[in-house]
């Protein structure tokens, strides 16, 4: 019996350090200070590889996953933390990002100005949360929050970059 619960243990601690490193956006995260910018450009050479090899569906079934995953790992982690949106858990910037890139991709193609548009683009919305996106981050359960305003960040992101290009005429 004394085996049995040195097992659960051991595995439940290596669920939850796996869950951390997952949260951290693996491992970019736990980068040293504005660990959100860190995520974000950790995503974005992964970003590159789903659309090169998995074209824009890729990447959007990928931001599913990456969705439901960081939701998962998230109400893992958070029930063991003092805080309800610590800054290393960036699996949220990885999803927001990935939005961002879709949708300025999707009418632009990939490349280095659209990966740098959509980067910028992120950070400003996920940094200053325009309305609505920090009403996001209080509806419903913690590790939904975390991920929910993101996503909405990286939408809005992805829309504005959309629309400013098409106004200055680069379709």
């Amino acid at each position: 019996m004394e085996q049995r619960l040195k097992d659960w243990l051991r595995g439940m601690i290596t669920l939850l350090s796996t869950a951390r490193f997952i949260a951290a956006g693996f491992g970019s995260g736990w980068l040293p200070k504005a660990p959100g910018t860190w995520g974000s450009l950790a995503s974005l050479p992964v970003a590159w590889l789903l659309m090169e090899y998995a074209g824009i569906e890729g990447l959007m079934i990928s931001t599913l996953a990456v969705l439901v995953l960081g939701c998962f790992v998230s109400a893992l982690v958070l029930p063991t933390l003092a805080s309800d949106d610590p800054g290393w858990i960036v699996i949220d910037e990885w999803a927001g990002q990935w939005i961002t890139v879709a949708i300025i991709a999707g009418f632009y193609g990939l490349s280095l100005l659209t990966l740098l548009a959509a980067f910028l683009a992120f950070r400003i919305f996920d940094i200053f949360k325009p309305f609505p996106i920090r009403q996001l981050e209080h509806m419903g359960p913690a590790w939904w929050a975390i991920m929910a305003d993101d996503l909405l960040a990286g939408v809005m992101g992805g829309a504005v970059v959309v629309i400013i290009m098409y106004m200055a005429g680069m379709v």
